[in-house]
């Protein structure tokens, strides 16, 4: 017998009838005959479901568990706030752009801390308007350089 032969039954497993067919195909029922295969096709079928689904849960499972962990999120600031209220009367708030570059803040007469404007280069060209305390840029423009020196970007009330 060669191993490209495959068992063909002689009989039926339910009725008992003799199977008589003429090509045996991958989906014709091994153990049925024509008459008792269709009664027992749907729990074929539901056994291949089960199995297909148990092996997906499984897969979805082990996919879960094997992914890394997200990093955890950072928020970092320009310069960090004054622990206390004492601190921020006593101390001046010093950014780090304006520490590595020498310049500290400029107070006024009445004590209020001096006002800039961001300076950046715009989509249009012109540079940006927006107010910012000390010689940082605004939320849309973080990071960019300046188009104007230090000396013209001092709000002048």
């Amino acid at each position: 017998m060669s191993l490209l032969t495959t068992y063909r039954p002689k009989f039926c497993a339910q009725c008992g009838d003799k199977i008589i067919r003429l090509r045996w195909r991958l989906w014709t029922s091994r153990r049925f005959c024509d008459g008792c295969a269709p009664e027992f096709r749907k729990e074929s079928w539901q056994s291949s479901f089960a199995l297909i689904a148990t092996l997906l849960c499984l897969g979805f499972i082990a996919g879960r568990a094997l992914k890394p962990e997200p990093a955890p999120l950072i928020i970092q600031r320009n310069a960090p706030g004054p622990a206390s209220s004492q601190e921020a009367t006593n101390k001046p708030s010093v950014n780090l752009k304006e520490a590595e570059a020498g310049v500290s803040n400029n107070q006024n007469s009445t004590g209020a801390e001096q006002v800039y404007i961001c300076g950046a280069r715009t989509k249009k060209g012109t540079p940006c308007s927006r107010r910012v305390h000390g010689l940082v840029r605004c939320w849309q423009h973080r990071g960019m350089p300046a188009m104007l020196p230090p000396e013209k970007l001092i709000v002048k009330e």
